[in-house]
Order: structure tokens, then sequence, then C-alpha cells
């Protein structure tokens, strides 16, 4: 045998959505109730475990053989349940160096993450079988009972129906194995599948929790609602202070007309609220920043030796091929800003909740700023984190050939101060000479490089931060006038991909290729990975001018006609090659010995003994890879003993 497709259908009480695989499949509840193979590309077979069925003994040595290929769709769940099943303890599971991900396959080439999604984009002969929802339903997950409690079907509560659920799973390995069909001359390169596979070795290492910051965490959060929802009841009157339609009543018999309640909203009638009024506006402000899904999250997805696990998703962003964050959510943490993180986390797990409400502003912000802080090391261990500066600016710096950018970073200098002197023409120096402008530089640099205008500095908050709006179109012109290569870059990719997909021939520019094949636009980019465009074609955009369109993931996670131009190409294109670019680092201190728990953006969070070299994971981290000659790159980092942000 050589290669083994494989789904399995499965049972536990734990809700696979919220806490992921490896909890789930560590519930003493869990079991396998079907395992469907095809070995070599032969007839599917479904073996039926709740029929005392049992794996045949080739099936099984397979499972453990890396000489034999396994395959599933989000082969993830299959290798973390199976090892379940093969008795392999909490933290320990199938090596993933023998398994693909059909899932993968179709990321990389730009379709849905979904195989139902795949199969209907490829026009697949056998395609998911849509009763699946409902039978996984009935089956695979605990039902409610007219009492309140809970209980299960069993294949023997519904024999017809579990005969559609044993064709349903056999149609799902068919389906998996006509992706394969379908993609076979646009193979994955093995490097993608080596990163793969350290991506999965880093997600079954997972992170450790501070769980009892955790629980003290929800229980301040559970006391400062309580006493300020009395508090609001006692100053309104109201049954729920709450309900914005009682409160927008009481405030119209006080004079105060409220359209809406939005934290803008309420922040905009205390500006002129006092008495009564503003004190009951400023406790719905304050309950409206509460909020702990984070710890709630953390609860869900640990497991019982306090890690969670599976919170990255390879390839989660199929255009660019960057990670995604998953359950715990770790690409979207608050920050934290207090000075004195130790103590804070000591009050909380000391329950000294009243202490926390008397020393700082707002007990929900001090929660948000301490989310961060409840990942900690395992004991005997430190976190060294490491992070690229500034990637994206350096990257597209080095693709468009901005010299001054160059310099700046070659002297190690503040791109923000720098951006700024030379959009102004004056020196700017950080808490220094025309401090005052580095955050203009700041906003420029995060709001325009890839084609934005007027509207991107106002999502970047351009106004909330102090900038006048009759300043913003002349920040534009003033940071575009300063990146002249930069804005030639964007319209020279424009005119590539245009070219390419209008004419059907390759064109290439400032070293990245461009190729139209098989009915998919292909970006090649320096590192040699192709960006990939399904059934692309000129269109009108919303402006009327002539553009690339091409289908995708849109808005609501649907398949749709999207559309793109030279901006966002370029933007795609950078953010794609800093993804790259952090790969290799991670290859590069995996080797070393050095153990990833986690990765958030472009930094590395490392798990090591206290006297580790910081200096040798920067050293490694910061190197450059063989395909970005003259690219400066930089890592920082700094040691701490739970999660935060230096």
């Amino acid at each position: 045998m050589q290669t083994l497709s494989i789904d399995i259908e499965t049972y536990s009480p734990e809700p696979l959505t919220k806490c992921g695989v490896y909890r789930y499949c560590e519930s003493p509840d869990f079991e396998i109730l079907l395992f469907g193979y095809s070995a070599d590309g032969g007839p599917v077979q479904v073996i039926d475990f709740t029929a005392g069925e049992k794996l045949p003994d080739e099936v099984m040595s397979a499972l453990t053989d890396p000489a034999v290929t396994k395959w599933a769709f989000n082969a993830q769940f299959e290798r973390v349940c199976l090892s379940r099943f093969l008795g392999y303890p909490v933290g320990t599971y199938l090596d993933p160096v023998s398994w693909r991900c059909t899932m993968v396959w179709a990321a990389t080439l730009g379709l849905p993450l979904s195989l139902e999604g795949v199969g209907a984009v490829l026009g697949l002969e056998k395609q998911k079988l849509k009763e699946g929802k409902d039978l996984i339903r009935y089956f695979c997950t605990p039902a409610k009972a007219r009492d309140g409690g809970v209980f299960r079907h069993y294949s023997t509560d519904n024999p017809e129906k579990w005969a559609v659920f044993k064709a349903y799973n056999r149609r799902d390995v068919e389906t998996e194995m006509g992706i394969q069909q379908k993609l076979a001359k646009f193979p994955v390169p093995e490097s993608e599948w080596r990163n793969y596979q350290l991506d999965q070795r880093i997600n079954d290492r997972g992170i450790m929790l501070d769980m009892e910051m955790v629980r003290q965490a929800i229980d301040c959060d559970e006391q400062f609602k309580r006493t300020h929802l009395d508090m609001a009841r006692s100053v309104t009157g109201l049954d729920n202070p709450n309900s914005p339609a009682q409160l927008k009543a009481w405030l119209s018999e006080r004079g105060v007309e409220a359209e809406s309640l939005s934290k803008a909203a309420v922040l905009s009638l205390l500006e002129e609220a006092d008495g009564e009024v503003e004190l009951a506006l400023s406790l719905r402000q304050e309950l409206a920043k509460s909020s702990v899904k984070k710890y709630t999250a953390m609860e869900m997805a640990v497991g019982s030796d306090s890690r969670a696990r599976g919170l990255i998703q390879f390839y989660g962003a199929n255009r660019t091929g960057r990670f995604a964050g998953r359950l715990i959510q770790v690409q979207n943490l608050p920050q934290n800003h207090l000075p004195d993180l130790d103590e804070v986390r000591r009050l909380l797990k000391c329950r000294q909740f009243d202490a926390i409400e008397m020393l700082y502003d707002s007990v929900p912000l001090v929660l948000s700023e301490l989310i961060r802080t409840a990942f900690v090391p395992k004991p005997g261990c430190r976190f060294f984190v490491a992070d690229f500066a500034a990637i994206e600016a350096r990257v597209i710096a080095w693709i468009a050939g901005e010299q001054w950018r160059q310099e700046v970073f070659a002297k190690g200098g503040d791109i923000y101060c720098a951006s700024a002197s030379q959009m102004f023409h004056v020196p700017v120096e950080k808490h220094g000479v025309n401090g005052h402008l580095r955050q203009k530089g700041k906003i420029a640099e995060l709001a325009l490089g890839y084609g934005g205008s007027v509207g991107a500095l106002k999502a970047m908050g351009a106004l909330s931060m102090g900038v006048p709006e009759e300043e913003l179109k002349p920040l534009v012109d003033a940071w575009r006038g300063s990146n002249p290569n930069i804005v030639k870059l964007w319209w020279d990719v424009d005119r590539a991909a245009s070219t390419c997909v209008r004419e059907k021939v390759p064109t290439e520019t400032h070293g990245i290729r461009f190729l139209y094949q098989s009915g998919m636009l292909f970006i090649v980019l320096h590192s040699g990975r192709r960006l990939v465009y399904v059934k692309p074609r000129m269109g009108i955009n919303r402006y009327g001018s002539e553009t690339v369109t091409y289908e995708g993931v849109g808005t609501q996670k649907k398949w749709l006609r999207l559309e793109s131009y030279g901006p966002k190409f370029v933007e795609n294109i950078v953010q794609a090659t800093a993804r790259d670019i952090l790969v290799e680092a991670m290859q590069r201190l995996d080797a070393k010995g050095y153990k990833i728990v986690m990765h958030v953006h472009d930094e590395a969070v490392i798990e090591a003994p206290a006297d580790t070299s910081l200096e040798d994971i920067c050293s490694v981290m910061g190197e450059t890879p063989a395909w970005a000659n003259g690219l400066l790159l930089r890592a920082d980092g700094y040691v701490c003993d739970f999660y935060k942000k230096d």
C-alpha cells in the first residue's frame, strides 16, 4: 500500500466548533463510529465500528507506517482522532510527516476551505451529500430531551438513517479522491508540505494556559456586571437597564433623544450629559466594555494538561497563504499597556476584585489587557518572543526599490519618523524635534502602502488621532510623492496582471512573474510560491474602469466573482512574501531545537529553559532567505514569564 484516503465519523459530547479537535477527542465518551477508506485509489470501504467491525490489519498498520501517505480533507481531524483511537496519551499524536491534507491543497489554489464548497466549484461528479449536517447532528452530537437532559442516538435507533449515514461517509471519501484527481496537475510543492508538517507539530505541542487566572477573570467580570447592573437599576429604576428600548425611553423622559446606544453614540451623549443621565450612560459605557469571550474560549479549548491546541490554521487566508487564528483567535489579542501586569495578575488570582476596581479606572479594560498574560510557559521555562521589525514596510521597499527606505532600515532607523521627515521635508525624531509629526507618518505608513487614500486614513482612525479632515488629502499626496517607486510598483503590477489575463501571455515586473494556465492566474513570488486567482477575466469595476476579476471566497464566505487591481495585488504579494519569510524562519528555529508554541502575525513565541540565548533566536529568525538578496531584515525579541506585548 502506498496511499490511504480516509474519512471518519465520530461521536463526542464536546462541541467541536468551540473546543477544537484536541479537546473534542479527550472526552471519555469519544468514539469513532465509521471509518471510510480507499487504499491506492481502489473502491471505498466503510468499516462500521458500532456493528463490531474491525479495521483490516494492513489498514491498521498503514496508520503508523511512514511509508504510506495518508490523505484526508482537514487531515488534522483524522490524524488527532486516530491518535486517540490508537491509544496515544494526551499530548502525543501520530507524526504528521506521512499525512497530506486536501483542504490545504485546495487552499493553495484559492478554493474554499469546505469539502462541499470545493466539490461544487470543481464540478465533481460525486459531491458531498447534503443530508450530512442533519445526520451528524443526529448521530454525532448529544440530543436534548424534553425534560432538559441529554441523550444519544445510536445506530440501532434508526437503521434507515444509519444506512444513509454510511453512504454519506463513503461519498466523502469519494469526493476527497475526486479533488485529488482534479488538482493533480497543480501539486503542492514538497517545501509547502514541510511547512504544513511544522504547523501540525506546533499545533500538537500547544501552549499552556494559566487556568486559575482565567477562571478568576471570568468570576471578576461576573461580579463587575452584577454590581454595575444593580447600580444602573438603582439609578434608572428600570427592570433591565441593558435593554436599549427601556433605556432610550428613560432618557427621552429626561429630554435626551438617543437614536442609537452604540459605543460611539453613548460617548457623544456623555459630552453634554450631567446628573443621573451622565451616571446611567457611564454605567452603560462600562458594561459595554465588559467581555470575557477570550477567557471563555480558553476554558473551552484547554486540554486536561492545561495546554490549548489547534489555535493556528495553516493557509487560513487562502489568497496569501497566511495563517489564521482558531478557537481563542490569537491573531487579534488586545494589546496591554498596564505597567504593573505582575501586580494586577496577583490581585486577580487572589480574588482581590474590589482592589482592582479601586486602583484602576475600568475593570473590563484591565481584564482585556490581561488576556495575553493567560498564556504561560510550562514550569522551568520562559517565553522567548521574537518578531520581525516592520516586515511589510521592508518587503514593499525591497520589491519596489524605494532606496531611501532601504537606507533607513540599513541604519536601524524608525520608518515612521523617516516617512514623516520625507513627507514634510523636516527632521523628525521620536520624542524629539518635530516628534508630533511621527504619528502622521505612522498613520500614513499603515494606511497608504497599498493604494489607500482618504478613506483608508479615516478607517485607520486618523480623525480620532487628531488629524484634521482637511489635512487627509495632502497627507495622501505627500506620502505618494515621497514614495514614487512604490506607486510605480502598484501600476506596473496592475499592467502585468491585466496583460497576462487579457492576452493570456506570461508577463513579469520587479522579479514577480504572472502566468495564465488552465483558466487560472498564477503570480509567482520571489520565493517561488504561487498565488492563484481562479477563472480570471477582464471586467469593469464600480468606478467604470477596466480591471481584473476572478472567482474566490468573498463576503459571508460565499463563492463570488471578485475584483482586484494593482495596489490590491501588491498587498497580496507583500503579505504573502512576509508569510514565506516567517515560515522559513520558523523552519530554521525548529531545526535548531527551539520549541515554537505559538506564532502571531510576524512573531514567534518559543518555550525554552531560562538560560536560552535570546540573541541566538533573534539572529536565526533575522536571517535573509537565499531568494531575497538585498532584503534587510531585523528580528527583535524579549523574554517573559507570561505572554505580553513588550
